[in-house]
């Protein structure tokens, strides 16, 4: 149930742009920050991506995907990692503001979850924790949610960002199990200023961490052809554990997937 007024996308008087300011930006890594904004109600559902204009790229639009669910307070949150030679992502990493006035347009995108269907797995790769995060709470809404396993991969302990969150989180909803993976159990040998400055005593245990990568780990549980399938993460990742489903049975009806 979406804690917001409904919409109707016929009706020719809806507005097509929305505006919302930044009032926290947090970089947890060099390549990567979370942004929380307060502004107007934005009618997306939870799992869509929405059209973002920022004032440090006037006239350019990408999309990202919100981290939260829709609601009348107007509070948005975006998890945004830099793109190699993506000069706008970089940019509102590295130099994103309070007080920054964001413009906000086109939802889309076809991610849902039956909060009376059947269990739930959901496979992230780095920031496309952002959408299915959506998802998580937007079932949290729900009185009895379907039992639900996040998978949520990175190369190393330190890309998963939001260990503390998801620890959090999962020991909050019984109905929620998260599986940390990492392709390999140490972190590089350079210094990241940023995780180095945020760390927290709060995250997943070395021993609840599983290596391969998420293709790797999410194929080896077998044929999922009893839930609802949820994949979002890089490209590569996406194609290679959406192989992976299929390889091991999971039907195609099954799986929902984004390339984030």
């Amino acid at each position: 149930m979406t804690n917001g007024p409904r919409v109707d996308p016929h009706r020719s008087d809806q507005p097509t742009q929305w505006f919302a300011d930044v009032v926290e930006h947090h970089r947890l890594r060099h390549d990567l920050a979370v942004i929380r904004l307060i502004g107007e109600y934005v009618p997306f559902t939870a799992g869509q991506s929405v059209e973002i204009e920022v004032p440090q790229f006037p006239g350019m639009r990408r999309r990202f995907s919100p981290a939260l669910p829709p609601s009348l307070d107007g509070k948005l949150e975006f998890h945004i990692r830099t793109v190699a030679g993506g000069w706008c992502s970089s940019g509102i990493v590295a130099d994103t503001r309070p007080g920054d006035r964001w413009k906000l347009a086109a939802p889309a995108g076809m991610f849902s979850v039956d909060p009376d269907g059947d269990e739930v797995v959901m496979i992230a790769g780095g920031t496309g924790l952002a959408p299915l995060r959506s998802q998580l709470l937007e079932l949290a809404r729900h009185e009895y949610p379907p039992t639900t396993y996040l998978f949520f991969g990175g190369f190393s302990p330190r890309d998963l960002y939001a260990a503390d969150m998801l620890v959090l989180l999962a020991a909050d909803l019984p109905w929620l199990t998260v599986v940390p993976v990492v392709e390999r159990l140490e972190d590089p040998s350079w210094p990241d200023e940023w995780h180095d400055r945020h760390r927290v005593d709060i995250g997943f245990a070395d021993d609840d961490l599983i290596q391969g990568t998420l293709a790797e780990v999410v194929g080896s549980y077998g044929s999922f052809n009893r839930h609802q399938v949820l994949v979002c993460g890089s490209p590569a990742m996406t194609r290679s554990t959406v192989e992976k489903l299929l390889d091991a049975g999971t039907p195609p009806e099954r799986i929902q997937f984004e390339g984030a």
